[in-house]
């Protein structure tokens, strides 16, 4: 009994400094970061209705990629010395190809309403205040005047690519390699990344 009681008279210190520890307040910074994990956490969950609208549009871009994946993989090989006359012409006939199969597309093929939407509203809520206004400015200052807005049409070489953000890539639904987002003016396009094709477009995306 002796024993006993020894064992726990001496084990009593540490024990109260457990006490103490789990009672001691949080740091200020571990709270923070808790708030802050829990901040992303939240940003980053969709919506049921989002997440059908993101997964609904990467499945028809996905699409159009496989279409004109395949249409490129039955035109003839360049050969491995091509002159830059050669590398021209199949470039023109993969742009006529691709156009032929999409003869009938028509705006909003892949821009549905409801992505529309959330694009719209992913944008707005990434840039607020002085980053919305700094990136309204470099987006109008490029030269993309003359861009044609029509889906199969060429997006003009000479002009102004302006790229999207990498934050607000993060943000936005993916794409396949074959294609890009693209502003023009405060509108949208979505551009195939060889032939140049405007794939589709959506009008006041940027706020």
């Amino acid at each position: 009994m002796k024993q006993k009681m020894k064992y726990l008279n001496n084990s009593a210190p540490c024990l109260s400094l457990m006490l103490a520890l789990a009672l001691a307040p949080v740091p200020a910074f571990a709270q923070t970061t808790a708030g802050q994990q829990k901040a992303v956490a939240a940003e980053n969950v969709l919506s049921v209705k989002d997440r059908a609208a993101v997964a609904a549009f990467e499945a028809r871009v996905k699409a159009y990629a496989k279409m004109r994946e395949d249409i490129e993989e039955k035109m003839p090989k360049l050969p491995k010395e091509s002159t830059p006359e050669q590398i021209a012409a199949h470039e023109k006939e993969f742009e006529r190809r691709v156009r032929a199969a999409r003869m009938k597309a028509k705006r909003g093929e892949m821009f549905t309403p409801d992505i529309v939407a959330y694009i719209r509203a992913t944008i707005k809520e990434e840039f607020k205040g002085t980053e919305r206004k700094e990136l309204r400015e470099s987006v109008l200052e490029a030269d993309t005047k003359g861009v044609p807005l029509r889906v199969n049409n060429a997006y003009p070489e000479t002009k102004e690519m302006v790229e999207m953000p990498p934050t607000l890539l993060l943000k936005l639904p993916q794409l396949p390699k074959q294609v890009r987002y693209r502003f023009v003016n405060r509108n949208m396009l979505l551009v195939d990344r060889e032939n140049n094709l405007i794939v589709d477009f959506m009008l006041n995306a940027l706020p």
